[in-house]
């Protein structure tokens, strides 16, 4: 779980980001999680995207991504949310306790 002072960072992290991925009218499905946890495992903080043919709204697909990837939304804003998992591997950003 991230504290407030973690989720501030990772939010300027992504300011200047692109989105990566994109949640279209098929929703969330197997191939969409393959991706987001590949995305996830390679850069630890990816931007998503919600086209307006999504069944879900931004919100229900952000949490539902975190849980089926076991990472952390950080911010949901308009049509994009950010997520974050800490790579055990290829371990990049360094989070202020």
């Amino acid at each position: 779980m991230l504290n407030s002072r973690q989720r501030a960072q990772l939010r300027a992290m992504a300011n200047d980001m692109e989105t990566i991925l994109q949640v279209g009218k098929g929703g969330i499905n197997e191939n969409t999680v393959k991706q987001v946890s590949d995305a996830l495992e390679a850069r630890e903080l990816i931007k998503l995207r919600i086209l307006e043919t999504c069944p879900t709204s931004v919100r229900e697909t952000a949490d539902s991504l975190a849980e089926s990837t076991q990472s952390d939304v950080v911010q949901v804003i308009g049509t994009r949310f950010i997520l974050y998992k800490e790579s055990k591997n290829n371990k990049t950003i360094k989070l202020v306790k």
